[in-house]
């Protein structure tokens, strides 16, 4: 399964019974197709572009990070839990990213990269706690995410259930492609808890199906651990990768999902997280809501 088969609402049980991990704590929102069929976007969109300033990351929250990064712990073997244990390769990853970061010792970005370095965006301050999302590296987090997609819950979403090759081969064409989706973890105070894929709407499958605008950004995700869902996690989270998007890819106008329109919960935690409502797309295994994210509200927010 690609990159870009994810199914919408991983986390929660099916049907009717999907509120316990989509809501607050939600799961997925991916798009459909294969990952080596792109499109290009639609010219006659209709949503207005407007810019705002970059936000500087204070160094306050850099050295915050920093001191906890070492404090992390590895999920559990069934549903991601942190366990306390030392997670290998995250005691690091602000220390990592302040080379790139406003303010620090900059590091000039490839003109081909297409999601402006993610690995460089560094921690924001939520509700919860100290976030960031990490890129992911196979040797180090294949386990993990294979863990969460063999949850039940995710798997009857997700459709990535099996040995760790399964999930695997939904990574690899991601980390060896050219850049259009990269998988992440998001990582709450030191503790590796969600994954995300943060990929190119408009260069994706997607945009067969709606509007596309150059450089729309698409946010598929999960929450991991049991202990993680229905904490009211799933808004906070959206609400800051959004605007860590935003703040960090100048170019794009919108960040865009596509829950499944049957997930009441799921669309109703997009919309507290300031995506609203643009339209029911049909994709191939799922009837959709198109959430968007408008770069001129988030300038209201």
């Amino acid at each position: 399964m690609s990159s870009t088969d994810a199914r919408t609402d991983a986390g929660a049980t099916p049907a009717a019974a999907r509120t316990d991990a989509v809501t607050d704590d939600i799961a997925d929102t991916g798009p459909d197709g294969d990952a080596d069929e792109r499109t290009g976007s639609d010219p006659d969109a209709g949503t207005d572009v407007a810019d705002t300033l970059d936000l500087r990351l204070p160094d306050e929250l850099i050295d915050l990070i920093a001191e906890q990064g070492g404090t992390g712990g590895q999920a559990d073997g069934s549903a991601g839990q942190g366990t306390g244990v030392s997670f290998p390769g995250y005691e690091h990853a602000a220390d990592r990213a302040r080379a790139h970061v406003p303010g620090g010792t900059s590091t000039a970005l490839a003109d081909d990269d297409l999601l402006d370095n993610i690995g460089a965006w560094g921690p924001v301050t939520t509700r919860s706690g100290v976030f960031q999302l990490v890129p992911v590296r196979i040797e180090r987090d294949l386990s993990l995410i294979s863990r969460w997609m063999n949850d039940p819950a995710v798997a009857a979403f997700w459709e990535l259930e099996g040995p760790e090759s399964v999930t695997e081969n939904h990574l690899r064409p991601q980390l060896d492609g050219d850049g259009r989706s990269v998988p992440c973890l998001g990582v709450l105070d030191g503790t590796p808890m969600s994954y995300w894929e943060i990929y190119r709407a408009d260069l994706d499958p997607l945009a067969r199906h709606y509007p596309a605008r150059p450089h729309d950004t698409g946010v598929h995700l999960l929450i991991g651990g049991v202990a993680d869902r229905g904490r009211g996690l799933g808004t906070g989270l959206l609400t800051a990768v959004a605007d860590l998007v935003l703040d960090h890819r100048p170019p794009c106008a919108r960040v865009v999902a596509e829950p499944d329109l049957r997930n009441t919960p799921s669309v109703s935690a997009f919309l507290s997280a300031g995506f609203r409502f643009s339209a029911e797309v049909d994709l191939p295994d799922k009837r959709a809501a198109l959430m968007i994210r408008d770069r001129t509200l988030r300038a209201l927010l």
